[in-house]
């Protein structure tokens, strides 16, 4: 039997070599954050720098990707003819414009397009100040706006108990001044111009159709709400027409004596209605130019 006592002992000694500098890793993850930063910001400048009808063929692109291919051209929005050499194609929208030549201009059908949509933000926006207003809050059931066809149509209606104007006069309740000029400093944020006009019920007033009666009335609520609007911060040379209609236009036609019929009317107007008013001025001075016109014409100096 060997004696163990006598075979020699063996101490092996491993020799660790020092932290490799984590593989280099970091590196990799580095230069892809700079590569993707590097693609936004030169995303970003080419949107910056291309025209509306590019963006429109970049936006075409991204919905049908084939178009090009399928139909050819330089790129989705460019404009082409279905046969070669032949005139524009009508079905297809303008598409790209050489840099340094004007954009087309503006169709009528757009110009109404984006006025809709402006006269649609501005009713959303006075609905939003409706309800984070605490003042107007309590008045949300007064207050009617929606859209006609003239314009924006924002109407401030009376309630049997809470009036706008003290009974059968001018003077405007104190709360009444507070919406006319809330709504006054936001109707300037459109360049659309105003018309405004006064109602009453159909309850005849006191002195009769002789003296002063329901038209002098509205009329006379009509250009007190004018003041406040300007007071609120509305350009004047926004407001158009102001009105007295008496109770001519009830709101409740069912019922003329209604307190609902007595309100202050604010349009903002689209161009339409715009235009229509002032051809219809022009007419009513060139026809009294020419009553005058007849009237001494006649006479001999």
């Amino acid at each position: 039997m060997a004696d163990d006592t006598q075979r020699p002992i063996v101490i092996k000694r491993i020799k660790k070599a020092g932290h490799a500098a984590h593989g280099g890793a970091w590196k990799i993850a580095y230069a892809d954050f700079v590569t993707a930063m590097m693609a936004f910001f030169l995303l970003m400048w080419l949107l910056g720098s291309v025209n509306t009808s590019k963006l429109f063929g970049i936006s075409e692109y991204f919905k049908t990707p084939l178009k090009v291919a399928l139909q050819g051209g330089v790129g989705a929005g460019d404009q082409t003819s279905i046969i070669k050499g032949g005139g524009e194609d009508v079905t297809r929208k303008a598409g790209e414009v050489k840099r340094g030549e004007p954009e087309q201009p503006e169709t009528p059908q757009q110009n109404k397009i984006q006025e809709a949509a402006r006269l649609n933000e501005l009713k959303e926006k006075l609905e939003k100040l409706i309800e984070s207003n605490q003042n107007l809050q309590q008045f949300k059931k007064q207050l009617k706006i929606d859209i006609t066809t003239e314009g924006l149509r924002i109407q401030i209606v009376d309630d049997q108990n809470r009036p706008m104007f003290d009974s059968g006069s001018a003077v405007m309740k104190p709360y009444t001044r507070d919406i006319l000029r809330e709504i006054g400093r936001t109707l300037n944020e459109v360049p659309n111009r105003i018309s405004l006009s006064g109602h009453t019920d159909a309850v005849q007033y006191a002195s009769g159709q002789r003296g002063y009666s329901n038209w002098e009335l509205s009329a006379d609520r009509a250009n007190a709400s004018r003041r406040e609007l300007l007071l609120g911060g509305l350009a004047e040379g926004k407001i158009l027409r102001v009105v007295g209609l008496a109770a001519a236009i009830p709101f409740n036609k069912e019922n003329p004596n209604d307190p609902v019929n007595r309100r202050i009317s604010i349009i903002v107007m689209n161009k339409q209605a715009e235009e229509a008013i002032t051809k219809e001025s022009q007419q009513i001075e060139a026809l009294t130019a020419e009553q005058v016109g007849e009237k001494f014409g006649k006479i001999k100096p």
